[in-house]
């Protein structure tokens, strides 16, 4: 049984994937018995390298939810670029009323975010961004449009091969 365990932390990303609780709500349901209470989970995961992704998970008990979400999280990971611990340009989001303005910032300026939506950049690794939320400030939206945002990011190396000039032209004029 060892072995296996090996095997699964050594192969895989989500040995090295880090997960962090972004919302938990208490539901319940009315029934002729009583009120049935359950769990709605949303999560982040990520591996602090550009590699985010979220979940949704709901359960009688919390600790199912949650690992529901993080399960769900794991199936959609994306990959973000980043450049020097920001972001390389500015991004919007936009889901359903969530609505989000991520721009890069200096070495040193940390993440300026708040709730759900500094729990998803610091899980994709960056370390310097200014970030507002303009819409909704439901988690569920707010972190669906943060990840829609970092999806639509495209890395200095990517814009250069598309437009067939070098990196310096790409910076420099």
């Amino acid at each position: 049984m060892a072995k296996q365990d090996e095997n699964k932390n050594k192969s895989g990303e989500g040995s090295e994937l880090k997960e962090r609780l972004v919302s938990l709500n208490r539901v319940a349901k009315v029934t002729k018995g009583g009120r049935t209470f359950s769990f709605a989970a949303v999560v982040v995961v990520g591996d602090g390298k550009g590699t985010i992704g979220h979940g949704l998970g709901k359960a009688r008990e919390v600790s199912d939810a949650i690992a529901k979400a993080v399960k769900d999280a794991e199936k959609n990971l994306i990959r973000v670029p980043l450049l020097h611990g920001t972001i390389p340009h500015e991004a919007h989001g936009k889901f359903d009323a969530g609505r989000v303005l991520i721009k890069p910032a200096a070495h040193g300026t940390g993440v300026i975010a708040g709730g759900a939506m500094r729990a998803v950049l610091e899980m994709a690794g960056v370390q310097d961004v200014l970030a507002k939320s303009q819409g909704s400030s439901n988690p569920h939206n707010v972190v669906k449009a943060t990840i829609t945002a970092l999806a639509s990011l495209r890395s200095p190396v990517e814009i250069a091969r598309q437009r067939g000039i070098s990196l310096d032209k790409l910076f420099n004029g």
